[in-house]
């Protein structure tokens, strides 16, 4: 039994339609509500939370390879939960910034979790992916309403990555031999800045997006209003305040694993242009 976690989520939901797709069953997908999950027919939805990991024995039950995504819940309960329910294999999402940014809050955390993993016992893969296309979605709300863009770093370019790629090397890590004890650093095929992925927007919408600049000073308010002061820090750092050649490397890493070529951020846009309109 594979158990996908975050199944509704941007990465755990085309891993499960991977898996299906390819007959890799059985499969559990973990979800906090049920009645959304969106799954293929015959994968088993079952409904639990992280941040009570004494709550996840039902969807742990019988499962040996456990794909587990960042941040759920308190760490050393989730794993603990894991190697006494049995899973042999994890597959465990962190963030490339615990090579390019190891000194930053975040990637301590991340760091953390990875050396809890390490030393669980348990067969481990790691996966460390750079900034998610996704995360564009965050424009969402101006754009639906015409309304401008506002973002730092305008010509700062990172290698984003498509979230389906990071599904696409999780399920070769959990279903074929050689991965065990393997860490990937992940990325897109190419460094797309925030005035190009606008760009890219307004071109499969049809109309202009309006964009304008903003200073670090300013981002760091409306981020620190929602995260903190200090996750407002550590986001900018890692979106062009703090680049270095770590973060803004392409690798083709997700080409190697998964034998097919990372998918661009234009190829994201187009697959999801509806959120936009």
């Amino acid at each position: 039994m594979i158990l996908v976690t975050g199944a509704n989520g941007n990465v755990g939901n085309p891993l499960l339609r991977e898996l299906h797709a390819r007959r890799e069953g059985p499969l559990r997908g973990l979800t906090r509500d049920v009645a959304r999950a969106d799954f293929p027919a015959g994968v088993e939805a079952v409904e639990g939370d992280f941040a009570e990991p004494e709550t996840l024995k039902p969807a742990l039950d019988g499962v040996r390879s456990l794909f587990l995504g960042p941040r759920l819940g308190p760490d050393t309960g989730i794993v603990d939960a894991a190697r006494m329910a049995g899973v042999r294999h994890v597959v465990l999402v962190t963030s490339l910034t615990v090579q390019s940014h190891p000194h930053l809050g975040p990637a301590l955390e991340f760091r953390a979790v990875e050396k809890l993993l390490r030393d669980s016992g348990m067969d481990w893969t790691i996966l460390r992916p750079t900034q998610f296309a996704s995360n564009a979605l965050m424009w969402a709300p101006q754009i639906r309403e015409n309304a401008t863009v506002r973002a730092p770093f305008a010509d700062t370019g990172l290698p984003t990555i498509h979230p389906a790629d990071i599904a696409s090397v999780a399920r070769v890590a959990l279903t074929e031999p050689g991965h065990h004890g393997q860490t990937y650093a992940l990325t897109g095929p190419e460094p797309v800045t925030p005035r190009q992925q606008a760009e890219t927007i307004a071109a499969a919408l049809g109309r202009e997006v309006p964009f304008m600049e903003i200073d670090r000073q300013e981002a760091h308010a409306q981020i620190a209003a929602f995260f903190g002061a200090e996750a407002a820090d550590a986001v900018l750092d890692v979106t062009g305040g703090d680049v270095n050649d770590e973060l803004l490397r392409v690798r083709d890493t997700v080409s190697q694993v998964a034998g097919t070529p990372a998918r661009t951020f234009g190829q994201w846009v187009a697959e999801n242009v509806a959120l936009f309109r």
